[in-house]
Parts: structure tokens; C-alpha cells; sequence
């Protein structure tokens, strides 16, 4: 029998263990409430819920949304309850479920960043804390804190001192050295890392000469940024001894294996949920009978398989 089981905080006292390696990216999968209706919840591994900050946000102006080749750019600009509104009315649910839901915290400031973090310690239903200091479509704040070790490191540093929960930071693939960054947060207390968050990209109107999103820009997700997510998730696994997490285009259970030969302990599923509400199970199940059908008994077996010893790699 297969055992897919693996722990994204094993140095933490109070661990974070899955029961399969397939999660639900933020922002793509609502609260996963909505969700809920149309698939069973409870078969994944974990969910992972919209960003959420310390005040309720409207968001970015219309339009936030626009189709590109093999992929979606979104500003939407962290639309969300606010995390008061996410204990009173989100927690009390996730708290009857046995899938793991992890919250993932947003700020424009290190002050907000801990605030939403430290209200989040002790309330049944939080199984940990994503932090989001990635997000590529807000004008303070975000991407601003994972943009350099120091900043990143500073924020993980803030918010690891006020809560006991597991602690996976986001990093955004919009830097130069995201192993070096990678490193930092690590050092700094987180327990895992995620990556990656979206790419800055740019539509433009060429009847109305002008960007088709209100923002301007937006995060570039789906199957074209899976390359670049993949190369990068390679590169943090050689630089941490951390669980890493990986995102970025993930569809099938071939994009999920993908990531996991090449360093993820988990991988999370996004865009994909937009086109499939179920893409997520479907992804399980074809991880499931992969591992049957070529011998493979633990999900461990497989990560970090694609990784080739440095003294192989050619120069």
C-alpha cells in the first residue's frame, strides 16, 4: 500500500503532517469552503486559504483578471474579510475538518504582518501560517518584504517570535538569488518554504491603446510560468534542509511528480482550479497510480530523486 504521508514541519513541536503531498494554492481556491460543495475537501492534503490581512481589503480596480497564452495574469490586489472576520466566521468550520487549513497572512507593513500572525495563534481550525511576503499586485507591502535577505529574514524573524504555529514563507521568483533568500527565511525560523508566487506581466488593449488590467500589471500564473517554477524549486532544494513547497503550473500529476523529483516535500495546485474544481484530486489520483504502478511505496522515495550531484553537472 502506497504511503503518501509527508510532514512540511518536522522540527516543529507541533508539526504539520499530511496525509498525501497535494495542497490548493492561495487565492485560487477561495476559503475552501466554497469548494466544498463540489469535491471532497478532506481528501487533500492541505488547504491553503486567501490571503488575509489584519483589515478587510476591496482589492485591486476592475478589470483583475485577463487570459494569456497558457496562463492568467490576476491583480487582484489581496481582496479579502480580514482576519477577525476569518476567525469568527471561517475557523469555527475549518475546525470540524480533518484537512489542514493553512491561513496565509499578508501585510503592507512588518507590524501588520505580526498582528495578523499573532491573532492566529491559539484558534481551533489553524493548522499553520503561509506567510505571504511575495505578492507581486500590491502597492506596499508584499513583494517588498521577499525582494532581499534582510528584509525577508527580518519579517520571518517578526513573525516567528509571536506564534507557535508552523510556518511556511512564500518567496517571490522576481529576485536575483532566491537560494540565498531561501537560506535567510529558513535561518530566520520559518519551518518550509513555498515558491513560487506569480510573475509580473503586462496585457495591453490594442484597440483601446492601453493595459488591460486595472492595475496595469498582474502576477502571470498557470502552465506557461511551470519552466520557471520548476528551475527555482531545483535550486531552493539544494540550498535548504528545509521542506520546500512547490508551485507553478501545476495540472497534471506529471507537473506535480516534476516538482517533487526535483525537491518539493509537497506541491500546491492553483490556476488549474479555475478551469477543474477537482484538478486537485485528479492530481492525487494520478500520483497514486503512478507510485502503484512503478513499485513505489512511500512519496519520500521520490523527492528530490531529479536532483543531479554537482560533480555531474556540466559547467
Amino acid at each position: 500500500m502506497t504511503d503518501l504521508s509527508t510532514d512540511l514541519a518536522p522540527s516543529n513541536p507541533k508539526s504539520l503532517r499530511l496525509r498525501n503531498p497535494v495542497m490548493t494554492a492561495s487565492g485560487t481556491f477561495g476559503y475552501g469552503i466554497e469548494f466544498a460543495k463540489l469535491l471532497d475537501v478532506q481528501r487533500l492534503g492541505a488547504i491553503i486559504c486567501k490571503g488575509t490581512t489584519l483589515r478587510p481589503r476591496r482589492g485591486n480596480p476592475q478589470p483583475r483578471l485577463v487570459e494569456t497564452t497558457a496562463g492568467l495574469l490576476n491583480a487582484i490586489g489581496l481582496q479579502n474579510i480580514g482576519v477577525k472576520a476569518l476567525i469568527r466566521e471561517k475557523a469555527p468550520i475549518w475546525a470540524t475538518w480533518e484537512v489542514p487549513v493553512i491561513v496565509n497572512v499578508a501585510g503592507e507593513t512588518l507590524e501588520e504582518y505580526v498582528a495578523v500572525a499573532g491573532s492566529l495563534e491559539g484558534v481551533a481550525g489553524v493548522s499553520g501560517i503561509e506567510l505571504n511576503i511575495s505578492c507581486p499586485n500590491v502597492a506596499r507591502g508584499g513583494a517588498a518584504f521577499g525582494s532581499d535577505c534582510k528584509t525577508a529574514a527580518e519579517v520571518t524573524a517578526a513573525v516567528r517570535a509571536v506564534t507557535t504555529l508552523p510556518l511556511v514563507v512564500k518567496l517571490t521568483p522576481n529576485v536575483v538569488n532566491i537560494g540565498e533568500i531561501a537560506a535567510a527565511v529558513c535561518e530566520a525560523g520559518a519551518d518550509a518554504v513555498s515558491l513560487i508566487n506569480t510573475l509580473v506581466g503586462l496585457r495591453i488593449d490594442i484597440r483601446a491603446r492601453r493595459p488591460l488590467l486595472g492595475n496595469i500589471t498582474g502576477g502571470l500564473s498557470g502552465p506557461a510560468v511551470k519552466p520557471v517554477a520548476l528551475r527555482l524549486v531545483y535550486e531552493v532544494a539544494r540550498a535548504v534542509d528545509k521542506p520546500v513547497v512547490g508551485v507553478g503550473g501545476i495540472c497534471t500529476a506529471a507537473d506535480a511528480l516534476e516538482f517533487i523529483m526535483a525537491g518539493a516535500s509537497a506541491v500546491q495546485v492553483g490556476t488549474a482550479n479555475f478551469v477543474n474544481p477537482r484538478a486537485s484530486l485528479d492530481v492525487l489520483d494520478g500520483i497514486v497510480e503512478f507510485m502503484e504502478r512503478e513499485g513505489v511505496r512511500h512519496i519520500g522515495e521520490l523527492i528530490g530523486v531529479a536532483q543531479v550531484p554537482q560533480e555531474e553537472r556540466i559547467v
